[in-house]
């Protein structure tokens, strides 16, 4: 009989039997990724965040797992449950803590359930939903599993959706003008002047792989990072330590897009580099050209993916701004077990209702969209 057991650290499990269960095409669930977090101090209790992996062994083999955490609010998860939180102490019930799958401060699509077969899929959903109820806690959540697992769960995980904004190559664009010439003239005449006006400024631009950046490349990217976060009155929660962590240890998936003016490093894009897509993480800038957020977090982005052959750029959560630059609208997922039977059953409908909302407001995009053949 398989063995279920919550672990407070994947530090308990070693690299290779967790990279097992994966295909390794998604950077966000690797090992070294999700374990460089722990260690390297990104993820604290005080901000909500305590390790409680659910992880499912036959013996001492490893057979299914999902990276999971105890969270005391909803920090860092892109999916926004504060309305749930809300109506929970409105009656005078707790909301938190609750359980949550997935990949801290990365609203990415990518695989969750990480498992040998789908019964294994299903004894670790089974084992998710009774550890909930033995700790008390109001809910279990998965956000952003592929939509393929979205499937496998059960109807008593409630389904959300949400729309971002990713960028596809639909097999035959080979540069960044044969990308182009798919937009009406309007939007491309305007992404071709906003190219233009930084190129203008004297700005150029390196792309830099985590085994080919200097320490000094690394602590420029991560003061972009701050300055970011600091400009936004948010608290950061990454550290340099965890970047040079990432630049060691998954050395050709860590993507940094450089912007230098006049001898210097004035703005950087981090991303992180899959199977087949690019993922947009963080940027930030020391100066203000014009065009210079756009050309260093999109367009050496869409470059990049042109020149390698990747045929997905995902560039972050929200900005109907993306639209216009050939970023369409794309549904994700994600599911929740609530352990309250009525409040299940109101959010229920509550799902039902958003789900149609969210979808008409993804076809409304889809009429906007900068391509002479829209969706």
């Amino acid at each position: 009989m398989a063995d279920v057991r919550f672990l407070p650290s994947l530090a308990d499990v070693p690299p290779p039997a967790w990279d097992a269960l994966h295909d390794g095409r998604n950077p966000f669930v690797a090992h070294a990724f999700l374990q460089g977090l722990e260690a390297h101090g990104c993820l604290r209790e005080d901000w909500g965040w305590s390790p409680h992996h659910a992880t499912l062994w036959d013996e001492e083999r490893l057979v299914a797992a999902v990276p999971g955490y105890l969270k005391d609010n909803s920090h860092g998860e892109f999916v926004f449950d504060h309305a749930w939180a809300h109506a929970y102490a409105q009656h005078g019930l707790d909301y938190y803590p609750k359980w949550l799958g997935g990949v801290p401060y990365s609203p990415v699509t990518g695989p969750r359930l990480l498992a040998r077969d789908d019964p294994a899929r299903q004894a670790l959903l089974t084992a998710i939903q009774q550890e909930t109820r033995r700790l008390g806690l109001s809910s279990a959540h998965v956000n952003f599993p592929t939509s393929g697992e979205d499937a496998a769960f059960p109807a008593s995980w409630l389904p959300r959706i949400d729309v971002q904004y990713h960028w596809r190559n639909p097999g035959h664009w080979r540069d960044f003008d044969g990308f182009l010439a798919e937009f009406d003239h309007k939007h491309r005449k305007n992404i071709r002047q906003e190219r233009a006006k930084v190129l203008r400024t004297g700005a150029t631009f390196r792309t830099v792989h985590g085994d080919e950046a200097s320490d000094a490349e690394l602590e420029a990217m991560f003061g972009f990072y701050l300055q970011t976060f600091r400009d936004y009155g948010n608290s950061p929660a990454l550290t340099l330590d965890f970047l040079r962590h990432l630049a060691r240890s998954m050395p050709r998936q860590v993507v940094m897009f450089f912007a230098e003016h006049e001898g210097r490093i004035i703005a950087g894009a981090l991303c992180l580099r899959g199977g087949d897509t690019l993922y947009g993480r963080y940027w930030g800038a020391a100066s203000h050209l014009p065009g210079l957020h756009f050309e260093t977090c999109y367009y050496q982005g869409i470059d990049y993916c042109l020149r390698e052959g990747l045929t997905v750029f995902e560039p972050g959560a929200q900005g109907e701004h993306k639209l216009a630059r050939g970023f369409l609208p794309t549904l994700v997922h994600s599911r929740h077990w609530i352990a309250h039977p009525d409040f299940s059953a109101a959010l229920s409908r509550w799902c039902a209702e958003e789900a149609v909302a969210v979808r008409r407001y993804a076809h409304t995009l889809t009429t906007h969209t900068p391509f002479k053949h829209r969706a």
